[in-house]
């Protein structure tokens, strides 16, 4: 395992997800100064989660052919032109504008990115991917943080002197991209592809299979859009804390979504993808059912638990998908990033219209009952806990001996 270049992809992930965050943590400054609703708070998340969910797999899918590896310093550059934008913008379409550049970076950042991760892994492929995710989850936990102490006292230029921390990864993910090339990452990926095609999974198999990740992803984060979004919202609202306090009761959740992150890759490669996402999604149910109901101690016990649990799933989710279609990184990290994004965008907009509508209050109410969607993991196929070469459960209820995957020509 290449942790120097894990390590270089982790620290980019954390100023760029840091960066991005910082978006969502202002909102409390951008309501007030553009006189927004929460709906139209809603459409910038949409703006941006959208524009990242969109492209995403397209990117993948070209640069499963075309190899692009400096693509991750060139998102980079996306993601700071955003937050110039951000700091400077006069208007409420500049906001829109800036969140659309951001969620530009995203996507063309996140899947080489993950390739290269995958590329980097040694065969620890869930273990590199957590490694990865730490850090955008951990730069996602450290922004609200910056938006109270620096942004929030000082006003929204300040945002501009923020992002200047966006060259360092630009100049780690220059070095990074440099050590891909000189890896000769397509020749290698063809010289390795027995090693991971390790299954031949039957078409239908391997289409329920995404369909129920799909789901499971979409449950995930819809409903932690509503803690991403509106969580100081609820507790300004609920418990009348004043926006800094409830900026660091938002890191704080945050920082609980980076330490599960760390966790879930690991141990789906020890136990198994499939009983990481049965704990961390149907696990996470009771947790969010009492949530609506218990007071402020007890709220922010309860963020903390589901932060920690649920964020361990999606590590899990994106190696299942990419032992279903070993051959596709690229567009499976695309499809799944982008679903993550674009389900998060969604999620704002519907959830920031419910709020306008019935209260905040009634949102986490309603969204409580996500999780149970979990139940679904039941339909997966069975994946050996590190390469997948265990029994596979077929969904529609045939038993299919897996088949190693027949050696490339010439090898």
């Amino acid at each position: 395992m290449q942790f120097a270049v894990l390590g270089a992809l982790s620290a980019s992930h954390f100023v760029n997800d840091m960066m991005q965050s910082l978006l969502l943590s202002i909102y409390p400054l951008l309501k007030g100064e553009f006189t927004l609703s929460f709906a139209q708070l809603g459409l910038i998340t949409l703006t941006y989660q959208l524009t990242a969910s969109l492209l995403q797999p397209l990117i993948g899918m070209y640069t499963d052919r075309h190899p692009k590896p400096f693509a991750v310093a060139v998102g980079m550059c996306f993601t700071m032109a955003g937050l110039l934008t951000l700091a400077y913008a006069h208007r409420y379409e500049g906001v829109i504008f800036a969140a659309a550049l951001i969620g530009t970076g995203s996507s063309v950042f996140h899947p080489e990115s993950s390739r290269i991760a995958r590329f980097a892994s040694g065969g620890s492929h869930g273990l590199a991917q957590s490694i990865f995710q730490i850090g955008g989850n951990v730069g996602s936990a450290v922004g609200p943080l910056i938006a109270a102490f620096i942004i929030l006292p000082h006003g929204r230029t300040s945002i501009a002197t923020v992002a200047l921390v966006t060259v360092l990864a630009i100049g780690l993910m220059f070095r990074v991209a440099l050590w891909n090339r000189n890896q000769h990452m397509k020749a290698a990926a063809r010289r390795q592809a027995p090693t991971c095609q390790v299954a031949a999974y039957p078409a239908r198999t391997i289409a329920w299979a995404i369909a129920i990740l799909v789901v499971l992803v979409f449950s995930k984060y819809f409903y932690l859009a509503s803690l991403s979004s509106f969580y100081t919202f609820y507790l300004m609202t609920k418990f009348h804390l004043p926006a800094q306090t409830a900026q660091i009761d938002l890191f704080v959740f945050l920082f609980a979504v980076a330490a599960g992150t760390i966790l879930g890759g690991p141990i789906g490669d020890r136990v198994g993808r499939k009983r990481v996402i049965w704990a961390s999604i149907l696990g996470v149910a009771p947790f969010t059912l009492l949530l609506p109901y218990a007071d402020l101690t007890w709220t922010c016990i309860l963020t903390f638990v589901i932060g920690l649990v649920i964020s361990s799933a999606f590590s899990a989710i994106l190696v299942f998908a990419q032992e279903l279609l070993p051959r596709r990184i690229g567009m499976v990290s695309g499809l799944f990033f982008g679903l993550a994004f674009g389900f998060g965008g969604i999620g704002a907009a519907v959830l920031g219209g419910l709020a306008d509508h019935y209260g905040i209050e009634f949102v986490y109410r309603l969204c409580a009952y996500l999780p149970l969607l979990g139940v679904l993991t039941a339909l997966l196929p069975e994946i050996g806990p590190k390469n997948g070469e265990d029994l596979a459960q077929d969904i529609g209820g045939d038993r299919t001996r897996l088949r190693p995957a027949a050696p490339a020509r010439g090898s």
